[in-house]
């Protein structure tokens, strides 16, 4: 079984040399228990480590924050969070710790995956995800045509946000090096000191400010 772990642990067996030694999206789904959260990479099966208090925050802030945006703008679309599987090829199933699908692609859901990409994936680092983060997985978001890709890491506290231009990811630059606006979703506008606040502002408040910019504008 091509199963890899937390940080310094051995896979359960050496990576596959042949392409029928690969898992499959479908062995992904039967190997991976309800609740677990991890990556179907190139067949091999990456178990998220749990959580740091960091990144867990970060999570819901965001989870709270675009719920509430989406919902209130009325964009349409859905917001996943965590342990919803993306199917961008046979052996190729990450889960994002939150994606953004538009309303014109929710035909490709099922209860159990996605058939196909998220428009919005992002990705807060952990010290064992490092790789997989700024690597492997944005180059399987960049393949399979993710529109951005944002790259969170509260270890080093920076953010990077990647937009698809002509089937490549750019760096998106940042208004007054702190405010990231979103091309894929509407409106949207982010600043990254938000995610870095101890404690964090309200989502609520935050909100107020995203939607009082469009308003003016």
């Amino acid at each position: 079984m091509n199963t890899r772990d937390t940080p310094g642990a051995k896979p359960m067996s050496q990576a596959p040399e042949l392409a029928s030694d690969l898992l499959t999206f479908d062995d992904f789904c039967a190997i991976v228990k309800d609740g677990e959260k991890a990556d179907l990479l190139d067949g091999v099966i990456y178990m998220a480590s749990p959580d740091s208090r960091k990144a867990n925050r970060i999570n819901g802030f965001l989870d709270r924050l675009l719920g509430f945006y989406v919902e209130v703008r009325d964009i349409g679309g859905e917001l996943y969070v965590n342990r919803f599987a993306f199917q961008l090829d046979e052996n190729n199933g990450p889960e994002p710790d939150l994606a953004w699908v538009a309303a014109d692609r929710l035909h490709l859901i099922s209860e159990g995956r996605m058939h196909g990409a998220p428009n919005v994936a992002i990705e807060v680092v952990s010290r064992d995800s490092r790789q997989r983060d700024c690597v492997d997985k944005r180059h399987k978001y960049e393949s399979a045509g993710v529109a951005e890709y944002w790259i969170i890491d509260p270890i080093q506290r920076r953010a990077e946000f990647l937009c698809l231009v002509d089937g490549r990811y750019d760096v998106v630059p940042l208004d007054e090096n702190r405010i990231f606006r979103s091309q894929a979703i509407p409106g949207f506008w982010l600043n990254v000191e938000w995610l870095f606040s101890d404690p964090h502002p309200k989502a609520s408040d935050c909100l107020q400010e995203v939607l009082g910019d469009l308003a003016s504008g």
